[in-house]
């Protein structure tokens, strides 16, 4: 699956970046969407029905059927289900989208003045562990001990 369903159609997507072929560039672009969703769901459908005869060998021949240029599933797909669907939920989705990027970076913020307040309170106490301990040893010392040091 990692050479079929990401390699190729990865060097595939950079020759028709390089060589400019729209044509080439919108199938690619049809198939990464395709293969996204297609990997999204099958986390779940793993943990479901991966106990199916032939279950692995069914996912890898639909991801050749997907990049085939004879079947242009990818193209199929994307046409008849993806496009229209995502048409019919893209305001929900971005204004999902916007929701949790402002709640990201709030939640990188707290979480990151969290960090900062552990990390200073850690230094702080290190330090004043790391003092006593180093008073405590320099009076274990005797005068001419030190005078030696």
């Amino acid at each position: 699956r990692l050479v079929f369903g990401m390699l190729y159609p990865a060097y595939a997507s950079y020759k028709a970046v390089k060589t400019k072929n729209i044509r080439e560039y919108v199938r690619w672009m049809m198939y990464w969407i395709v293969f996204a969703i297609f990997m999204a769901t099958e986390t779940f459908t793993d943990i479901f029905i991966s106990w199916f005869p032939f279950y692995y060998e069914i996912k890898m021949a639909f991801v050749v059927w997907l990049l085939s240029p004879y079947t242009r599933g990818a193209s199929l797909l994307y046409r008849k289900i993806v496009h229209p669907m995502l048409s019919r939920k893209e305001q929900e989705i971005d204004t999902y989208i916007i929701q949790a990027k402002e709640r990201s970076y709030e939640t990188m913020v707290r979480f990151g003045k969290r960090g900062l307040n552990i990390a200073a309170t850690a230094a702080v106490q290190a330090a004043a562990k790391s003092q006593g301990a180093l008073a405590g040893r320099l009076r274990s010392f005797s005068m001419q001990d030190l005078r030696s040091i």
